[in-house]
């Protein structure tokens, strides 16, 4: 199944990505407020966009504010306008995303960082649909439908005091949680493919690498903290980083500095003092039974493994016994 938002494609056949489509398209039909709460990365504004396009409202602006964003003092003019001189800066007077909007759809983006003092006003605007820019006491009447999203605990914020109780009730007419990508099975590998062919496309290439079975398992199984938007950058930086045919490893953690790995790895810094024979008895016991356990038992490759002769292998093997 695919859609087209006017700015992305979305596509997924699992079950849960399904049953959430046909949440949001019952949602759009009823013209009433909708709280989306999703992890990073899950794709909220496209479900937002989602929510408008399939809505009456979708020859209307689609006005979208990440209030993550902007500071706390900046909030309110970008909601709701100001008036030339309201403050330093305002060298001219401008419309907030509630004029914008107007007729259309507001989307508040990380919605629980607003401040409660400019919450207060966004409730009288969603009671009234009416408010007044900074720094004017013109009254000015919008028609506006919001859609919030966010990944906090809203009704945790409400009890500590950080998110009106009053908004939230206006806000939440339906509220709708977005699969996250961990539970969505194979949309993890259709996804994939798409983002490969785009960063392919991107990159003036005819044909786009394919996946190996290794990778193909590591797609399934990682875990996907940063959702769709981790999973993008991960194929992407392997397609751009690929230049045979096929990628047979992925860089889960671009952050991760390999060469701190190995040197904790192979030399962690010891505790004072050290038994150096005890630790180079371990050391060698330790390798002896992993060649073992690589080479299924036949001390004559394990020995190959280690680059030591048959003889040598036994000898070291039988002392590691005695010595345990």
């Amino acid at each position: 199944m695919a859609y087209n938002s006017g700015t992305q494609d979305a596509l997924g056949e699992s079950e849960v990505f399904l049953d959430f489509q046909h949440l949001l398209r019952q949602a759009a039909r009823v013209d009433r407020p909708v709280m989306l709460i999703g992890e990073r990365g899950s794709g909220k504004e496209l479900a937002a966009s989602r929510l408008h396009y399939l809505s009456s409202r979708w020859n209307s602006p689609f006005v979208a504010l990440n209030c993550a964003a902007l500071s706390p003092g900046l909030i309110e003019s970008e909601l709701f306008g100001h008036e030339r001189g309201s403050f330093t800066g305002a060298s001219e007077q401008r419309k907030g995303r509630f004029e914008e909007a107007d007729r259309g759809t507001l989307f508040l983006d990380e919605i629980g960082l607003i401040p409660i003092e400019v919450q207060e006003k966004i409730l009288r605007a969603v009671e009234y649909g009416s408010f007044q820019r900074v720094g004017s006491s013109r009254t000015i009447e919008v028609n506006v439908r919001i859609i919030g999203a966010t990944n906090q605990d809203l009704p945790d914020l409400c009890s500590r005091g950080m998110f009106k109780r009053d908004l939230l009730d206006r806000l939440s007419f339906e509220v709708l949680f977005l699969p996250p990508l961990r539970e969505r099975g194979n949309d993890i590998l259709k996804l994939a493919d798409f983002f490969a062919v785009k960063m392919s496309r991107e990159l003036g290439r005819d044909t786009p690498p394919t996946f190996s079975e290794y990778v193909l398992g590591l797609l399934i199984t990682h875990p996907w903290p940063g959702n769709i938007r981790e999973l993008k950058n991960t194929v992407e930086r392997a397609v751009y980083r690929e230049e045979g045919s096929e990628i047979s490893d992925l860089i889960l953690d671009p952050f991760q500095n390999p060469w701190e790995q190995k040197s904790e790895t192979r030399f962690p810094w010891p505790e004072w003092p050290v038994n150096l024979k005890d630790e180079v008895r371990d050391l060698e016991a330790q390798r002896l039974h992993q060649a073992l356990d690589e080479s299924d038992g036949h001390q004559g490759k394990a020995a190959e493994l280690l680059s030591l002769s048959y003889d040598q292998f036994r000898g070291l093997y039988r002392k590691s016994i005695s010595d345990s």
